[in-house]
């Protein structure tokens, strides 16, 4: 098994999720970063310090243009049975060969881990997992965060955004107090509140991240305008045509541009509660 392109058709028995559902998303001309696929068997040969595959993945580095980042795609990661979030790394800023190989390492080893196991076995899947990865080019966000195409609190049909400066790291290990935008089908945005968001993930010019204070008065500005809700509610009308069900969408703004990180599967949504807000709402917290 080769690495293969984003731009190709890949098997999500041999790729996993996550690598198989962006490669859908660059082929439906989606804005996926460009990015290599390295199917599980190649990880293991990495892992097992196979020259060859070792002198493979030098290659695929030099292809991309870094700094990289490396994402977990195990086979069943990311399905509407498993979804693995938080189970298994995403690692930021590789900006060297060698640190490219200790990240696929380290991704493999993730799914070795104690709670990566217990949630298999919870799940009834093998025990022993196959771990591909993903390998992009690094969106150095200016905002970034999470997208729902269907309220996952209370199930109604709308789209939920949460927002934070810098990457969307801050928001998915629940460092800020994000900012939440609720959004009709048809775009309207018939909530904005402002979170508290006084820390930032930003790429460290060493390689990796580091944590950065936010101004108070920053910290409280919201951080997506009109635009760029506007180009969020296209492209999670985009995904719907693309993959259809409903989506739990990570994405980053750079530069003005939208990127799509990741795309999965929402899975346990409730059932829609009864009434529901119309009118657009600002608040800002105390």
């Amino acid at each position: 098994m080769k690495p293969a392109a984003l731009t190709e058709e890949l098997e999500e028995s041999l790729f996993g999720g996550k690598a198989a559902q962006l490669a859908a998303a660059t082929r439906a001309g989606l804005p996926v970063p460009a990015g290599v696929a390295l199917p599980y068997g190649f990880v293991d040969a990495v892992v097992a310090d196979e020259r060859d595959a070792k002198q493979q993945l030098a290659a695929v580095f030099r292809t991309l243009c870094a700094p990289l980042v490396a994402r977990s795609s195990a086979v069943g990661e990311d399905s509407e049975q498993a979804s693995f979030a938080g189970q298994h790394l995403t690692l930021l800023n590789l900006r060297s060969e060698p640190e490219l190989v200790d990240a696929v390492s380290a991704i493999w080893q993730s799914a070795r881990s104690p709670s990566a196991f217990a949630y298999r076995e919870r799940l009834q899947l093998p025990r022993e997992p196959r771990m591909g990865v993903v390998v992009q080019e690094l969106v150095d966000a200016d905002s970034a965060g999470v997208l729902f195409s269907r309220n996952p609190v209370n199930g109604s049909d709308e789209l939920v955004v949460e927002a934070a400066w810098g990457l969307g790291e801050s928001v998915v290990a629940g460092l800020v107090i994000p900012d939440r935008f609720r959004l009709r089908r048809d775009g309207a945005v018939v909530e904005r509140i402002a979170g508290l968001k006084d820390v930032a993930i930003r790429t460290d010019p060493e390689g990796g991240t580091s944590s950065t204070h936010v101004s108070e008065g920053l910290a409280r500005v919201l951080c997506l305008g009109d635009a760029q809700l506007a180009a969020l509610h296209a492209l999670a009308l985009r995904c719907d045509e693309v993959f259809g069900g409903c989506h739990d969408i990570e994405w980053a703004f750079a530069g003005g541009r939208l990127y799509l990180l990741q795309r999965r599967a929402l899975t346990a949504i409730p059932s829609p509660a009864a009434g529901g807000h119309t009118d657009e709402q600002v608040r800002l917290p105390n």
